[in-house]
């Protein structure tokens, strides 16, 4: 008699939980009218963690897609205001993108949209069921056993209180 495959299940668990996870946010973001699309939701969210208007090859390499991929992305973006290309001021040839206010503003729509995701996707854990499922994704995202060390049994941060994550 065979045992079940319990890391195939395992993996397969978490592949369903992403494409619900795509699934959930994509009606999320739909519901706002925001028209704009994922893979666009995405680029804005990295744009806005740059310190100032990163080239598209800086955009590309930290989304992890060729440069092709951004300027499709930044021209949809362009087009309905949310981003503008500007020159760098130290050499004109480059090409810098910049969010706009309607960037902005789209990018708070876009994270009440991913609050409203997450709180739907959590709603049955429980406070400490949360704080166990953050520590093993932070080990996860970031392949490295133990990266969630300093949580108690419960995953609650040493030194912190409940519902404060690490």
């Amino acid at each position: 008699m065979t045992t079940p495959d319990s890391d195939g299940l395992l993996a397969e668990q978490l592949l369903r939980l992403t494409r619900r996870v795509h699934r959930i946010q994509k009606r999320h973001l739909e519901q706002r009218d925001l028209g704009i699309t994922p893979a666009q939701s995405r680029l804005l969210r990295t744009l806005a963690h740059f310190d100032g208007p990163p080239r598209m090859a800086d955009l590309a390499e930290r989304l992890e897609v060729v440069p092709r991929a951004v300027t499709t992305l930044v021209d949809g973006l362009e087009a309905s205001g949310k981003v503008r290309r500007v020159p760098d001021p130290s050499n004109r040839r480059v090409i810098r993108i910049e969010i706009t206010d309607d960037g902005r503003k789209a990018l708070q729509e876009l994270r009440g949209a991913r609050r409203g995701a997450a709180d739907e996707i959590l709603a049955p854990l429980t406070d400490v069921e949360r704080e166990v499922l953050r520590a093993l994704l932070d080990t996860l995202v970031d392949g490295v056993p133990g990266a969630h060390e300093g949580h108690d049994i419960h995953g609650v941060h040493e030194g912190h209180g409940r519902g404060r994550s690490c």
